[in-house]
């Protein structure tokens, strides 16, 4: 018998075996801790700029144009993910944290209302180089793991990803208040400049890109996301409910206010505690999500995401708390269950050099009807009933569904072939 055994506890394998399949691989672990060092730099600076903006000139409207900045380069994706499929995406990475690293640090200057126009300038350059971040680590992630370990890695970014989102805002909220803004923006920098040592040193084989010949012309190259995408049945109807999925949830970000206010009684910074309990069942989803794609495939576990999502928008209708705080539990699973299984499929479905394109369409077909969902929704809100706004969101969801190809099991069966093996050094 073993050590382990004669202790009365389960083989060291077995244990291995609990923990995400993923992290067998030391590349992804690697790049696994950078994301845990972007994330607590990305989730505490966003929300502390809005504060700083706001206490700087006393507006509502210049602190809330933060959140706008952080959404206008969406509109550069195609182009940032066709940069992310040309070149090493480690190297875009290190060079990626390093240039925020650096931006972010010029914040350090600013001490009056001024000069708020250089924080928004910084704000956007930092979105743009997330978007690159992002196209470059889909593509990272696809030439780190094996298919059958995709959904183990998503999952676990993803549940990263939510669990910071809850603990790092309080951080920089709580750094601004005793420290100031400097505070915030030193931690960012360094943050930063840690991922970037890390993902340095990471060991990886990537897959090679595509020749000229196989790039074909400037258009082509940039609009072939958005054709795989079309062009693989199952991708293509996912894609399509997935904008019109979150699309709609455009309008229930308009008549959260008034659902928390009117409907069930509380002030609005009651939105920040309620958030928190979604981002709760976000984090749950993305660790349970991998086990469920195992068992169901990731098209059905889509579908049961998007589902969850629609059920928990309906509550927010009525007067329950109860019946709001489990409901918003609820769309935290749907959500990472949808997202994850989405991403999943996609990855796998698509050839490793395709990788940073396909993820831009993907951030294009979520970012860009949602924004717009949301404008309308805000004209509406004046003349319609903020429970019809919810409703409508509901039934949009649900009717989104129809999409979803009988046969999308079947159509998910078989990945196309990669220009080159994804293996891993170390």
């Amino acid at each position: 018998m073993t050590a382990d055994q004669t202790a009365g506890q389960p083989p060291a394998a077995s244990r291995r075996r609990r923990s995400p399949a993923a992290l067998q691989h030391p590349g992804f672990r690697r790049l696994t801790t950078a994301w845990v060092f972007t994330n607590i730099a990305d989730s505490a600076l966003y929300l502390m700029l809005a504060v700083w903006i706001k206490d700087l000139t006393g507006s509502d409207s210049a602190a809330a144009l933060t959140f706008a900045m952080l959404g206008l380069p969406a509109l550069l994706a195609p182009f940032l993910g066709q940069i992310a499929d040309r070149y090493s995406r480690k190297r875009l990475l290190v060079i990626a944290n390093l240039l925020v690293a650096g931006v972010v640090t010029t914040l350090l200057l600013v001490d009056s209302a001024d000069q708020i126009v250089w924080i928004y300038a910084v704000v956007l350059v930092y979105a743009s180089v997330a978007y690159l971040s992002a196209s470059a680590q889909t593509g990272l992630v696809r030439d780190l793991l094996p298919d059958e370990q995709l959904a183990s890695g998503n999952g676990l970014l993803s549940t990263i990803d939510q669990a910071l989102r809850l603990l790092s805002p309080l951080v920089g909220t709580a750094l601004y208040a005793v420290w100031g803004p400097h505070a915030v923006i030193l931690l960012t920098s360094v943050a930063f400049v840690i991922a970037a040592g890390l993902l340095a040193t990471m060991k990886v084989t990537e897959s090679e890109p595509e020749t000229a010949e196989q790039r074909g012309s400037y258009w082509t190259e940039l609009t072939a996301g958005f054709r795989h995408l079309a062009g693989v049945l199952v991708l293509g109807r996912l894609t399509i409910v997935v904008a019109i999925a979150f699309g709609a949830t455009g309008l229930v970000n308009v008549a959260i206010f008034p659902a928390i206010e009117q409907g069930l009684g509380l002030p609005s910074e009651a939105l920040g505690p309620l958030v928190s309990v979604q981002g709760v069942g976000a984090v749950v989803g993305g660790l349970t999500a991998a086990t469920l794609i195992g068992r169901s495939g990731e098209a059905r576990v889509f579908g049961i995401g998007v589902l969850l999502l629609a059920l928990a928008m309906l509550p927010l209708a009525g007067t329950s708390l109860a019946l709001v705080i489990a409901a918003l539990a609820v769309g935290g699973f749907g959500i990472s269950w949808s997202i994850v299984s989405f991403i999943t499929l996609r990855q796998r479905l698509t050839p490793p050099r395709l990788q940073g394109r396909t993820g831009s369409a993907t951030a294009i077909a979520i970012n860009l009807p949602q924004t717009l969902v949301t404008l309308v929704g805000a004209a509406l809100l004046g003349i319609v009933d903020y429970r019809l706004l919810v409703i409508a969101t509901g039934v949009i969801v649900v009717l989104s569904l129809v999409l979803l190809p009988r046969r999308a099991s079947a159509e998910a069966g078989a990945a196309p072939e990669a220009t080159t093996p994804h293996t891993v050094d170390g």
